[in-house]
């Protein structure tokens, strides 16, 4: 007799799920995300809000990455097409910090 092994669905922790919500609620809806892996770590849900703040979620894999935004309303799966880079909205401060890590070297 042979048995069938099923593979677990993965699925997003309830506070990987709670920040993608609060982000969404601060930050307007709809949320585009981008999942990218990030090696061994796992894989980073980039989110880019309706008012183009831009935030993250640490995910252990892409397939979890892709659960988590199918477990929030109002987030939709995006790429870094021209549209998504160009509703991000980077604020002089943030430049400022990208500037000094450079010139560290």
């Amino acid at each position: 007799m042979s048995e069938e092994k099923t593979t677990p669905t993965p699925t997003a922790t309830r506070r990987q799920v709670a920040t993608a919500r609060a982000f969404a609620k601060a930050h307007g809806t709809p949320v585009r995300a981008v999942v990218e892996p990030i090696g061994r770590s796992g894989a980073r849900v980039m989110l880019v809000g309706n008012d183009g703040a831009l935030g993250d979620v640490v995910v252990p894999s892409v397939e979890i990455g892709t659960a988590l935004i199918d477990a929030v309303d109002d987030v939709e799966k995006a790429t870094w097409d021209s549209d998504t880079v160009g509703a991000t909205v980077i604020g002089p401060g943030h430049r400022r910090r990208m500037g000094r890590s450079l010139l560290r070297g």
